[in-house]
């Protein structure tokens, strides 16, 4: 019996559709949002937004299962110094952002594939 290869799973085109589905989640709450993939040499911002007076940081995650804590639970410390440090060269281009309050949330998106997905938006998730 011959087995048949496993299609690779494109990791890009998961992670744009999950925040795909987390912005349009934002804006459906009344968030504005102001960049998306916000790249800078030490690190990246999946969404910036603004809600009211918060600047919201916001890191998208998703996870095929729960096995090893969940998609939250996948932002681990290195990965917050990097969004932090990104954050604060964000603040130094965009210095009128800096008199927004910066808050750091996860936005955790499970079962893409189903008609409603999944979506957990942890406020204030980490501090800097």
């Amino acid at each position: 019996m011959r087995q048949h290869a496993q299609l690779p799973i494109d990791r890009r085109k998961i992670g744009n559709a999950a925040e795909d589905i987390a912005a349009a989640f934002l804006v459906a709450q009344g968030v504005q949002l102001l960049f998306r993939n916000y790249r800078r040499r030490l690190g990246e911002l999946d969404l910036v937004a603004r809600h009211g007076d918060v600047l919201l940081i916001v890191e998208v995650r998703t996870r095929s299962s729960n096995a090893y804590g969940g998609a939250a639970a996948s932002v681990n410390g290195l990965k917050r110094r990097r969004i932090v440090r990104a954050a604060q060269q964000l603040l130094q281009q965009h210095p009128e952002l800096s008199k927004l309050r910066a808050r750091f949330d996860v936005i955790a998106v499970s079962d893409l594939s189903a008609a409603s997905p999944k979506v957990d938006w942890i406020r204030g998730a980490f501090d800097a």
